[in-house]
Parts: structure tokens; C-alpha cells; sequence
């Protein structure tokens, strides 16, 4: 009995189409092939990550990404690298922003109606309609609610300024009052950080920044102007540091015209490159410079000699360097014939402390 129900068995898995299946679990014995197949998907199924479960509280199209990076394709291939790196940035979202950032339409800060402003220690309070009084401004967009703006322990909207002369940007913000004349430089610049043209504007058609502008067209006169005030502070500089000195003097020629100053000599020179017959009787071109230090000139304005001098001495002064001039004389230098330089020369005193 039993060999026969064996050998039916067999016989219906030789036959192929002709019975039904057997299923390995009723099956006592499994075939070479079928065994091969089992132990293979055992192996493949080995290597498939274990299931997952992920809480991600994101907008629809997030979450379908994540699950789709988190699926495994067609062919039964685990999940690749980039998919598994798409997912945790899906799980690693920033909930908060950076504070230099703008802030989202959704995330406008509001602000109060009076702002108490903490500016490098000075503490200033106003209304916000002040702040943004004029659009392009570089306060109007820092109060606009679209930034973050730090505060400090006390609650103050805090800007890293000097804060000496903010009170006179309130001012202008407030009334369109402008700083006495001592503070017009300062807060010049203060205008220029925080953006504000109208101030710019009204400013610039003010003394002092009206002279300096007239000023600054002379000095252009000038190519070498900013190159001479420097070699008169370093070579004031050098010769007290040999001789350890307080002060330093040097020459400077200061010349307005380059023809000699004598009136009936200037129809004989258009310039100072001449011809000297030398000793054998034959004609040197050559140039003529005064024996100092530094030379200032020619140039061609209504502007004379004295200007210049108040220029150099006033741009040494900015610069918190002492300096004091007079004349010593002209130069005495022979040019031709009975013709001399008579350029006048100014001796500089550079005191260090």
C-alpha cells in the first residue's frame, strides 16, 4: 500500500500538466530543483533591510518621496544610497531658521508700535512708522518683519553700531532736522551704512561737505597730490627717527606756475627744460628741479600758492599729524644767462608728540 501511494506520487509530479501540484508542506520530500529555489530566496531575502517605520510630519509630497525612496524597486534590489539619504534629509527637516535668514511670508514677525533699540550700548526708543519712514533703507528692512533682528538681555532690538550719533539719524527720521556743523562729517557716514539717501542728499549741500567737494576739484588739479603728502609724512618720519627727534623739518617747493615768476622773463620760457652751451661750445638740454624735498605744482586755477598750503597742512592735521610752515626763501638756482629759478621754497615742521 504504501509503495503505491509513493509511486502515484511520483508518477503525478513526472507527469507535469497531467495532476495538481503538491505543496511542499504536504510533501514529506522535496526535489533537488525546488530545494535550490527555497534556499536562494532565503539568501536574497538575507540581504533586504528589515521593515521601517517612519513618522514624518511634512506636506504630501514629502512624505510620498519619502516612501518612495524607502521602497524597493522591481527587481528586489534593497534600497540604494541615494534613496536612503532622501529619506533622512525627509526626517532631519529644520524646524527653526537660522537667525540671519528672511523669515517666510507665514512667519512675518510682527512688531510693536514702539521699539526700544539697543545700538552698541547707547539705548534709543520710537515708533516704528520712524524706522520706516523711507523704504530703501537699510532700517526700514531690518524692522519690515521679514528678518530676524537679535535682542539683548533686556528685550531690545540690538544693532552693532557705534550708537554717538544714531540719535541724529532719529532726528532726520523724525523731522528732517540736520546735526550742527561739527557733526556733519560723522554723520555722514552714518547715513552712508544705514542707507539713508534723502539724508545723503541734504548733507552734501551743507558746509563743511559743500567746501570739500570745491576743495577736492582744486586738489584734482593735482595728479600727484596724495602721493607727496605721503612722502612728506614718511620722510618727516624717518629723519626723527635717526636723530631722535620730536620734530623733523623739511624743504617743499610750492610753485603755481612753471615759468620763471619774473615778468619779463616769462616770454622767454615756456618751460623749465633749457638748452646750456656747455664747454666746448655745444647746446645741453637740460631740466631744471629745485634742491627739496618735495614739489608741489604747476596747475592752472585762480586757487594760489597760500590754498595749497592751507590744503596740505589741514590733511595732515586729519590725519592727527602737527604740521607748521613758513617761507624760507626761493630758489636760487641758475637756469640760463643771468636767469634764476625764484620758485619759492617752504620749510615744513613735523611735530611727532
Amino acid at each position: 500500500m504504501q509503495q503505491n501511494g509513493a509511486s502515484s506520487s511520483n508518477g503525478s509530479e513526472d507527469g507535469g500538466g497531467g495532476g495538481e501540484r503538491q505543496s511542499p508542506s504536504r510533501s514529506p520530500l522535496l526535489l533537488p530543483a525546488a530545494t535550490t529555489r527555497v534556499r536562494r530566496f532565503i539568501q536574497e531575502r538575507r540581504t533586504l533591510p528589515l521593515p521601517k517605520v517612519m513618522v514624518v510630519f511634512s506636506a504630501a509630497g514629502d512624505a510620498e518621496k519619502a516612501n518612495d525612496a524607502m521602497a524597493d524597486d522591481d527587481s528586489g534590489k534593497p534600497t540604494t544610497p541615494a534613496g536612503a539619504a532622501a529619506a533622512a534629509a525627509v526626517t532631519n527637516v529644520c524646524k527653526t531658521k537660522p537667525a540671519c535668514c528672511p523669515l517666510d511670508a507665514k512667519q512675518e514677525q510682527e512688531l510693536p508700535e514702539v521699539v526700544c533699540l539697543n545700538v552698541g550700548g547707547s539705548h534709543f526708543t520710537t515708533r516704528l512708522s520712524t524706522l520706516r519712514r523711507y523704504d530703501d533703507t537699510m532700517l526700514a528692512a531690518m524692522f519690515s518683519g521679514r528678518h530676524h533682528i537679535p535682542r539683548d538681555a533686556d528685550g531690545r532690538f540690538f544693532i552693532d553700531r557705534d550708537g554717538t550719533y544714531f540719535g541724529d539719524i532719529l532726528n532726520f527720521l523724525r523731522e528732517g532736522e540736520l546735526p550742527q556743523r561739527e557733526r556733519v562729517r560723522a554723520v555722514h557716514r552714518e547715513a552712508q551704512y544705514y542707507s539713508i539717501a534723502p539724508l545723503l542728499e541734504r548733507l552734501e549741500d551743507t558746509q563743511p561737505l559743500t567746501g570739500e567737494k570745491v576743495r577736492q576739484a582744486f586738489l584734482d588739479l593735482l595728479p600727484y597730490y596724495k602721493d607727496n603728502l605721503e612722502r612728506i609724512v614718511e620722510i618727516a618720519k624717518l629723519r626723527a627717527t635717526q636723530k631722535k627727534a620730536r620734530f623733523a623739518k623739511l624743504k617743499v617747493c610750492v610753485y603755481k606756475e612753471e615759468m620763471p615768476i619774473t615778468p619779463y622773463e616769462r616770454p622767454l620760457f615756456n618751460s623749465l627744460r633749457l638748452e646750456r652751451t656747455g664747454e666746448g661750445g655745444e647746446a645741453k638740454l637740460f631740466e631744471h628741479h629745485c634742491e627739496v624735498d618735495v614739489s608741489f605744482g604747476p596747475w592752472e586755477a585762480v586757487a594760489d600758492v597760500y590754498d595749497l598750503l592751507h590744503c596740505i597742512v589741514g590733511d595732515l592735521a586729519r590725519r592727527g599729524i602737527a604740521a607748521e610752515q613758513q617761507c624760507i626763501g626761493v630758489c636760487d638756482k641758475h637756469l640760463v644767462n643771468h636767469y634764476y629759478c625764484k620758485r619759492p621754497i617752504y620749510e615744513f615742521k613735523i611735530t611727532w608728540w
